[in-house]
């Protein structure tokens, strides 16, 4: 996708309205690019990595993570694998995470003074291997840097900025595109990189066949942002529970919610959380006197073994994390992700009976629920095994090519001492019309909106800079 124009395009008459029009194309997705480019080469190099996220995370912390499968053996109770996990780490254990195969250690997850620790046991010895501040690997590292979590909020926002303009820079760049009678640039690239047409091809060529990728990026990447992401989060789960009609019918809900306990898929980060029924068998107090009542028939929890023996039967798949409960009225909730969507699945245990409050599975969710899942779960790399990292890769590295050539092509281009931006239309009717189409896009996508307004700000004061110095 090209920031310059055509040799062709170049020499058409002022007036005429195609080159009024790829003038107003041309400019806006000058601006697109000035704004998106530096983010698309960050989002790209740390998306590439992440998509690889087992595979590095497995090499980097393998003492922790990796451990000796003995066939046959039994494995630890969970019970004594948490004690050996506060043993070595003393707090409160908050979270069970299952080895995903035989050869995967135990995480237990600790809340400590100075914050959580994810604790690493062996599942066969009950042998601490080691800790980690909680989601402190390095894939959590990389993950943290391409949301730009690091940052805080505010600059979190500038990823929906940048993928609404994303989405602006594919359609202006393959209007730009369009074959107009040239020779070459199509999909073929011309001249040597010493030579500014080198660059325009290999920006439009590249531009071409990564569009696709971009956009679908763009756009499963969305959920995550603040303003847009939110807001469809919250539409998508209905009355904010999440769940589909019927699915919680006569379930007690605590105010909770599943994000706020364990890592979830991200249609049911507003889901609340079901009670424990049994939490207050025996254990009424009389209104007019402290003397609590006979807690004789009081009723006790089932306790992490039993629990994940209730999980293990109910078929979770290997590898699966259950939050602990906190609580008198809390829950065992157990969850798994896994690569194969048709594998996802929440369930929650009342802890004194062990009887599933709510079982959901990825077939539960509405159409909705179920294309953001597969998006998600598509640009994480995780849907199609092997194959499915390696286009993305792939496109990762184009895109990472496409700005770095559009940088070196606007150098090459620019006149000395000046931005380069492209010149204005001469009929302006022209412009607004491109302006209009733009707002519909910042109406859909709020703070690409709000970066719209700055531009034409931004915008206008180019212009009349340029004109002071024409005078």
């Amino acid at each position: 996708m090209s920031v310059t124009t055509s040799f062709e395009a170049e020499r058409a008459p002022a007036h005429s309205s195609s080159a009024n029009l790829y003038r107003a194309v041309w400019r806006w997705h000058f601006y697109a690019g000035l704004l998106v480019l530096p983010f698309l080469i960050t989002l790209s190099l740390t998306g590439a990595l992440y998509l690889f996220k087992d595979e590095i995370d497995t090499i980097v912390h393998a003492d922790l993570k990796r451990i000796e499968a003995i066939k046959n053996a039994p494995q630890a109770n969970p019970s004594d694998i948490i004690a050996a996990a506060l043993a070595a780490v003393p707090g409160t254990a908050v979270k069970y995470t299952t080895p995903a195969d035989p050869a995967a250690s135990t995480e237990i997850t600790v809340n400590t003074a100075d914050g959580k620790r994810a604790v690493y046991v062996n599942t066969y010895t009950g042998e601490t291997l080691g800790s980690l501040p909680d989601r402190g690997t390095v894939m959590w590292t990389i993950r943290y840097l391409h949301s730009l979590k690091y940052f805080g909020t505010f600059a979190r926002y500038f990823i929906e900025i940048a993928a609404g303009w994303s989405i602006l820079l594919v359609a202006t760049g393959i209007y730009l595109w369009w074959p107009r009678k040239q020779t070459g640039g199509v999909i073929t690239v011309r001249g040597t990189p010493r030579k500014r047409v080198f660059w325009r091809d290999t920006h439009a060529v590249t531009g071409i066949f990564v569009g696709f990728f971009i956009v679908f990026l763009a756009i499963s990447g969305m959920p995550w942002s603040g303003v847009w992401g939110g807001k469809v989060n919250e539409w998508a789960n209905g009355s904010n529970f999440g769940y589909p009609a019927g699915v919680r019918t006569d379930v007690p809900m605590s105010g909770e919610r599943l994000d706020e306990v364990a890592k979830t898929s991200w249609s049911l980060e507003q889901a609340k959380i079901p009670v424990s029924e049994g939490h207050d068998h025996g254990q009424h107090v009389e209104q007019d006197t402290a003397e609590p009542t006979d807690t004789s028939n009081a009723i006790s929890p089932i306790g992490i073994d039993q629990a994940i023996a209730r999980f293990n039967g109910l078929g979770l798949t290997p590898g699966y994390t259950v939050a602990l409960p906190s609580k008198p009225t809390g829950v065992y909730s157990g969850s798994i992700y896994p690569d194969d969507l048709a594998q996802q699945r929440v369930i929650h245990l009342d802890q004194y009976s062990g009887k599933p409050l709510i079982d959901m599975s990825y077939a539960d969710y509405g159409p909705l629920g179920k294309g953001l899942e597969w998006g998600i779960n598509v640009h994480m790399g995780q849907q199609y095994g092997l194959a499915n990292q390696i286009i993305l890769a792939i496109a990762c590295l184009a895109i990472i090519l496409l700005a770095i050539s559009g940088g070196i092509m606007w150098w090459k281009r620019r006149p000395a001492g000046s931005l380069g931006v492209p010149p204005l239309p001469q009929q302006k009717n022209v412009l607004r019309g491109l302006l209009a189409l733009l707002a519909i896009g910042g109406v859909l996508f709020p703070l690409v909106g709000v970066s719209l307004v700055i531009m034409l700000a931004l915008d206008f004061v180019v212009q009349r800079m340029a004109k002071r110095r024409s005078v």
